[in-house]
């Protein structure tokens, strides 16, 4: 029997941590500066907030079919890394909350599942080459890939990893079509809570503007499901890095 190096172990496990740290902190940052990339971008020629704000109008013109109209205008956001929050937050005033949410889950549904397939089918195998190299990466994203279902659920569950980025992420990892796609429940609860919070402002003028109304409660339950979620999915990818390691190193 082969013997292990704790000490080779404990070197790549603190790899892993600070990388996920650093992921989390790029997240966190990315979220907190997408209020002040809209505000520079009314400034350019290209306004993502207001021309979806105007795609809402239109939508809510169509009747029956805005249904349609909606969850098209959403996958191909969802493709296009604009801003679905507006989307959400106006499903709420042209739909209502119950309506609302269902189209919503179904655009980012079928536009996560279109950024994943142009993840895997194009840079998967770039990916898969470039590790193949690698034991030590090769079996962390085996890994991955076992526990993909729980990893793409506790994401969705957490609003600190950009959803549109992540999409394509999942794309180039081990992660089955399967499980990304039964992972996207995840994002039930905080599509309905975010819809929710848009039909609050009762008139799209108001949606992305200090005049929008808002529930304190719902944007704290927001908060505390996502830093559990944030906390959990670190500490699970953590462990089965670690585990990936240790069962890599027994075989060398």
């Amino acid at each position: 029997m082969i013997k292990i190096n704790p000490k080779k172990i404990s070197y790549f496990a603190n790899k892993i941590k600070a990388a996920t740290i650093t992921l989390l902190i790029l997240s966190i940052a990315f979220l907190e500066n997408t209020e002040i990339v809209l505000a520079q971008e009314s400034a350019k020629t290209f306004h993502p907030q207001t021309i979806l704000l105007n795609a809402l109008q239109w939508i809510d013109s169509l009747g029956a079919v805005g249904a349609i109209a909606f969850i098209g205008l959403y996958i191909i956001a969802t493709i296009a890394f604009l801003p679905g929050s507006i989307l959400t937050l106006g499903s709420g005033v042209v739909f209502g909350v119950v309506w609302g949410s269902l189209y919503v889950f179904i655009g980012a549904t079928l536009g996560a599942t279109a950024a994943f397939l142009v993840g895997r089918y194009l840079a998967r195998n770039w990916v898969a080459s470039k590790i193949a190299s690698n034991k030590k990466f090769a079996a962390i994203d085996q890994a991955v890939g076992r526990e993909g279902l729980k990893i793409v659920l506790l994401t969705r569950l957490s609003p600190i990893f950009p959803f549109n980025l992540l999409n394509y992420a999942f794309g180039i990892t081990g992660v089955t079509f399967k499980d990304y796609f039964i992972g996207s429940v995840g994002m039930i609860p905080g599509t309905i809570m975010y819809v929710y919070i848009g039909s609050l402002a009762g008139n799209l003028a108001r949606i992305g503007t200090e005049a929008q109304p808002t529930n304190t409660t719902i944007q704290w339950v927001i908060r505390i499901i996502g830093l559990i979620a944030t906390i959990a999915v670190t500490a699970f990818v953590t462990r089965l890095a670690r585990k990936a390691l240790e069962e890599e190193v027994t075989e060398v």
